[in-house]
């Protein structure tokens, strides 16, 4: 964890320090070794949250884009009254869970099931060749309207652990790696995979990291998209009928129907 409670108040761990877990309220060590990042651990060794998991420097540098008041907060549900931290929870209520290691399909729905208005953001590094599998799948992508394509074949460009997950996953396949060029437009942007398919395709789109943080706390339903699935669904079903017409009259263009002034508005 990055952050204890000491006398009240969320501090990040430095050498000698005591805090307490806001969740069992029991002691927290402050870890502060050069092999790991700072963190906090419990006393006990045994974490009250059963979603915990080791931190690594890429998980750690993707709250720190969050404002503090974001990070490391806890949910309940107030039915069952069973709680968890969300690694981000955003003034809008979107929790986004930070992914690197690998996770088990229960553990990955029964978080979807818990946080609901959620997305994952996914190291897409962690395998060598997920990022190569994506570059191949990527020339098979159809573009729909800007920013977003369609896939009939995910599984050539996603890790297929991935595909069936009822929220939006956004894979970042630069990690931590600060020598990609800028100009690697694919592989400094974030790729997400819609939960949902629309004519039996699966929905793909390109954003910007500082503009996920930003729609996150701003604009958080633009970051899930379905208004956008929405519209693609209406646009492939013109082009159909326009494919199928025989009667030789000029159709309009279909996303000229679609009035363009919704995709600006709710595009990525």
């Amino acid at each position: 964890m990055k952050f204890a409670q000491i006398n009240g108040v969320k501090a990040e761990a430095q050498q000698g320090l005591r805090g307490t877990c806001d969740i069992c309220q029991s002691v927290m060590i402050a870890k502060c070794g050069k092999e790991r990042i700072k963190h906090w651990a419990h006393k006990s060794k045994i974490s009250c949250d059963s979603w915990w998991e080791n931190e690594t420097e890429w998980h750690r540098a993707w709250k720190n884009r969050f404002p503090e008041n974001c990070q490391e907060i806890i949910h309940r549900d107030p039915a069952s009254g069973e709680i968890h931290k969300a690694d981000i929870k955003t003034t809008s209520g979107l929790v986004i869970e930070f992914q690197r290691s690998a996770i088990q399909p229960d553990e990955m729905q029964s978080r979807e099931r818990f946080y609901k208005n959620m997305l994952w953001v996914v190291d897409g590094t962690r395998l060598i060749r997920d990022y190569p599998r994506f570059c191949k799948g990527f020339r098979s992508l159809r573009q729909t309207v800007k920013g977003f394509f369609l896939s009939s074949f995910p599984d050539e460009c996603f890790p297929a652990n991935w595909l069936t997950c009822s929220v939006p996953v956004y894979f970042d396949f630069q990690g931590r790696d600060d020598s990609v060029p800028q100009e690697d437009a694919r592989r400094s942007a974030l790729w997400c995979l819609f939960p949902n398919r629309v004519e039996g395709f699966a929905v793909v789109a390109g954003v910007r990291r500082e503009e996920l943080v930003k729609l996150a706390s701003t604009a958080p339903d633009l970051l899930i998209a379905q208004g956008n699935l929405c519209y693609i669904a209406e646009y492939i079903r013109l082009q159909r009928e326009n494919a199928a017409a025989h009667t030789g009259r000029q159709y309009p263009d279909p996303l000229a129907l679609l009035n363009a002034r919704r995709f600006r508005r709710h595009r990525l």
